[in-house]
């Protein structure tokens, strides 16, 4: 049975109510001050990678500022997706169909015997709290372990979790529940909630999700699916770097705008930024 991100129109429509290109902006900021060994003159990188990317809104995004974009996701229908909007569009997005956690980009050009070097991207990125498909702390070290073999000396990984206090508190940063007017109609959404349990041995829910598509040609179609969702602590994430090694924690936010820290009051998101630096 397909589920939702079988359906990249609907994921898509889901996920409208973001502004991607205020995030990229932040995105290109934090590399600019974050990076190492930063030179003024350089305003953006010149290549990003985006990881569980779905429709690869932000690659995308990062594509028409004329950077080079590749966007890699495990599922087909996203990818093909993902690549035909960008064709539509008129710039080019390399589209990679691989696993976040165990995947190898060869860099352009090579020739001769022996594995292929892995492609060296200057920033790349995981948005949405992608992370979460990231179940095991195997997993978690796994992803960070490939990432750092793909990101050139002082390039930067920025990851967008959600907040610890969307399970940690009884005050949740984010909605479960939300309507976006789209131009095509609009989308009507609930992505877990309350009657999701979070499992205490795990850290890990089964989100119920519902999302209904309504056209402006009258038709209306809702998907659902249950979606599993691994909740990551701060510490548990400081382990996971320090177990893969090739990284050093560069700052943390709690939002977008502003550079919220992350114990702010009005943090809703929880986003690392990590530069990569020699293993070990």
């Amino acid at each position: 049975m397909a589920g939702i991100y079988d359906e990249p129109e609907f994921y898509a429509a889901a996920c409208a109510y973001r502004d991607v290109p205020s995030e990229a902006n932040s995105l290109l900021r934090w590399w600019r001050q974050h990076r190492g060994q930063p030179d003024p003159a350089e305003q953006r990188p010149h290549s990003v990678l985006e990881l569980a990317a779905g429709p690869a809104e932000h690659a995308r995004e990062l594509a028409a500022r004329g950077i080079d974009a590749t966007a890699l996701d495990i599922n087909p229908a996203m990818c093909g997706w993902a690549q035909a909007r960008a064709a539509e569009s008129g710039f080019r997005l390399t589209v990679v169909e691989a696993d976040m956690r165990d995947f190898s980009i060869p860099a352009a050009g090579q020739t001769g015997p022996g594995a292929p070097r892995p492609a060296q991207f200057e920033l790349a990125i995981t948005m949405l709290n992608s992370v979460c498909h990231l179940l095991t702390l195997d997993d978690l070290v796994a992803h960070l372990t490939a990432v750092a073999s793909h990101l050139a000396q002082g390039g930067l990984y920025i990851v967008e979790l959600a907040h610890p206090a969307d399970c940690l508190s009884g005050d949740s940063r984010t909605s479960s529940d939300w309507v976006t007017d789209l131009d095509g109609g609009s989308v009507t959404v609930r992505w877990g909630g309350a009657r999701d349990r979070i499992d205490p041995v795990t850290q890990v829910t089964r989100e119920h999700v519902a999302v209904t598509f309504r056209k402006q040609d009258g038709s209306v179609r809702t998907v659902t699916d249950v979606v599993p969702n691994r909740f990551w602590t701060a510490t548990e994430v400081d382990a996971a770097i320090r177990l893969a090694g090739g990284f050093t924690v560069a700052a943390r936010y709690g939002d977008f705008d502003g550079d919220v820290p992350l114990n702010d009051p009005a943090a809703w998101r929880m986003i690392f930024v990590l530069r990569r630096c020699h293993a070990g």
